[in-house]
Parts: structure tokens; sequence; C-alpha cells
């Protein structure tokens, strides 16, 4: 489609936008062309999207967790919302004005050598915008987690930020 879209406006497959399709790469400049369009008319549209109907706290995920979602309750039963995939420092700060310093933000890396190993290819105008690489700067991480394929090692760092976030529940 010429126009930008989302994907409930045009009928698409929304898993399938999900994962690294031909499919998704079809729609994809589309998809961000009408994601900054919308986050120009309101900078929190999709911050608000993402936690509406949630209670607080809410941890913020950035990057490597696609789609993902959950909640979770420590001992006093208080609710906890992970919100993945944020995209730019205007995501990351609409989260910690909102939420203040209860937001824990997350960084799951992987080197180069082992995204292409996961078939990953470079598309200049698509992979270099700042859908892409909006919190490479300006952001300090609360954590960062590598991914780089060592099951044990990522294990291992997960379990560290898990029971930090319980702690802090």
């Amino acid at each position: 489609p010429a126009d930008p879209l989302s994907p409930q406006e045009h009928g698409l497959d929304f898993q399938r936008l999900l994962d690294a399709s031909a499919y998704k790469e079809m729609y994809r400049q589309d998809m961000i062309r009408w994601g900054e369009e919308r986050r120009r008319a309101n900078p929190g549209f999709f911050c608000r999207m993402a936690v509406e109907g949630a209670a607080q706290p809410v941890w913020v995920s950035s990057g490597g967790l696609r789609g993902s979602a959950g909640h979770g309750a420590g001992a006093d039963r208080t609710p906890a919302q992970v919100v993945s995939d944020t995209r730019r420092l205007s995501d990351v700060e609409w989260f910690r004005d909102v939420y203040g310093d209860v937001v824990q933000t997350v960084r799951v890396v992987a080197s180069e050598e082992t995204r292409k190993r996961r078939n990953w290819v470079f598309v200049a105008g698509v992979d270099d915008a700042e859908s892409e690489c909006g919190l490479d700067q300006g952001v300090a991480f609360d954590w960062v987690i590598t991914n780089d394929g060592d099951e044990l090692s990522l294990d291992e760092q997960l379990e560290t930020l898990l029971r930090s976030l319980r702690g802090r529940l």
C-alpha cells in the first residue's frame, strides 16, 4: 500500500509482522512511516497503548524481545507489567515521566556476527532508521543482557535480572 498503515486498518496478519519473514519486510517501511505519523501527532501514542489496562509499576524492556508482554506478582501481590520493544528515547522518557523511579530499562544486545547467523541482513533506510536504532545512544540502561547464543550465560543474566525485579515488587 502507498499510504502509511496499521495492521488493523489494512487487514494484515499481526503475528506475521512480529517475525523476521519476507511478509514483514514487505510492509516494514510503510509501518515505520505510519508509526512516525502517529508519534508526531501524539508522542505517547504507543506508550499509552502498551500499558492500557495495566497496573503499575511498569518495567520497560528494550530491544530483542519482540512482541512479548507479561504480568507478574510479588509477595504483596503487586502487579507488574513488562513492556517490550520500546524503540526511541522519547518512549523511555515517557515511561520515566509517568512511572518515575520504578521503571527499569533493559537492553538486549547481540553482536552483528550473531545477528547475521540468525539470518539478519542489513537494509539501508530501514535498519538505520530511528525505529531500529533510536536507543543506540542517549539512554543509560539499568540492565544490558547479551544474547549471543550462550544459553548458560543468558540464563544467568536473566536470573539475576529477575531476582532484582522480584526484590522491587
